[in-house]
């Protein structure tokens, strides 16, 4: 019989996660950061007595007003281990409803195929989108190059002989230049941010983990893509330009260097972090002729207040906002 246990080991989690193939939203870093930003996270480990460790959710709770109690969420997990998905789920519930019931437990694992039994249903709310890019980084650079439209291959060489240079943003200072680069991207798009602190906690719990690359002309940035990275899978957290890095079409350049980077570290796996439609996601699709589709999200109810929750609520609502915000 597998149960849930909290673990309070950071090197102990990441090691599992990644053995498991885990998707960076469940390294330990990224706990830290949301637990920094009004949300508690709690790891859990789902052990057989025979056995050992067959799965693995980092689970964030979100408090919320009177009766409703928590919102509990497990971004892109949980993580188990072949056959063990049945199981691990079962323990997940059974953990939730003794240590932290609320009015729903919502999941949004990083598969593409999820077989689901009992009460657990399609959420109305999604947190993280289902419709992404996700390239094969165990292909050959040739192959990855194939797979491209032509304009996508014809903007890589020319921002590459237009002189721009790529290297990866450690400093504070680089970090903040690559914000200010974020901000008038998102005032030019209309989309909302966090306050910067958000921003910098993420590359600083996140560690090695948190993988900011840039391109440059000259001594000053004009483009930067943000990346989450575990040991199979790079995630794409943000990314933007500012006019001269249009002019130069830096981001096919920097996209490219993050791709071929990623996979001479090894990393399996490259998502783009949904596709819309929209100007961002046609950019994102002129890297490969496919798209893919995980599983999307799934609500096991924890409360009868739950249909309430999900459809007449606008507390509901606001908080799934806050949640996507870039």
């Amino acid at each position: 019989m597998i149960t849930g246990k909290n673990c309070d080991e950071p090197a102990l989690w990441d090691e599992i996660v990644h053995d498991m193939s885990g998707h960076p939203l469940q390294l330990w870093g990224w706990g830290e950061v949301k637990a920094a930003h009004h949300w508690t996270a709690h790891r859990v480990l789902f052990t057989d007595e025979h056995d050992g460790v067959e799965g693995a959710a980092q689970v964030l709770v979100r408090t919320l007003p009177g009766p409703f109690r928590r919102l509990v969420y497990v971004p892109r997990g949980p993580v188990w281990r072949k056959d063990k998905q049945t199981e691990v789920l079962a323990a997940l519930i059974a953990y939730v409803k003794h240590h932290l019931p609320g009015v729903v437990l919502t999941i949004e694992p990083d598969e593409t195929e999820l077989e689901v039994a009992g009460k657990w249903r399609r959420s109305p709310n999604n947190i993280l989108l289902a419709r992404t890019l996700i390239l094969n980084l165990e292909k050959t650079e040739d192959e990855l190059m194939g797979a491209m439209t032509k304009k996508t291959r014809q903007y890589i060489r020319k921002s590459a002989r237009e002189g721009v240079a790529i290297r990866r943003v450690t400093a504070k200072e680089e970090v903040a230049q690559c914000l200010a680069i974020y901000h008038q991207t998102a005032a030019r798009a209309g989309f909302a941010l966090h306050d910067d602190a958000y921003y910098y906690d993420i590359h600083e719990k996140l560690g090695e983990s948190s993988v900011i690359f840039a391109a440059y002309d000259g001594d000053e940035p004009v483009s930067f893509v943000w990346l989450a990275v575990s040991a199979h899978t790079a995630f794409e957290l943000y990314g933007g330009m500012n006019d001269r890095g249009q002019e130069l079409r830096a981001n096919y350049a920097l996209k490219w260097h993050a791709i071929t980077t990623c996979q001479d570290w090894g990393v399996a796996r490259y998502d783009m972090n949904g596709l819309l439609n929209d100007g961002v996601s046609a950019f994102k699709q002129g890297f490969a002729q496919h798209e893919d589709e995980l599983v999307g999200t799934f609500d096991y109810p924890l409360s009868p207040l739950y249909s309430i929750w999900t459809k007449a609520l606008p507390q509901a609502k606001r908080v799934v906002r806050r949640i996507k915000q870039r």
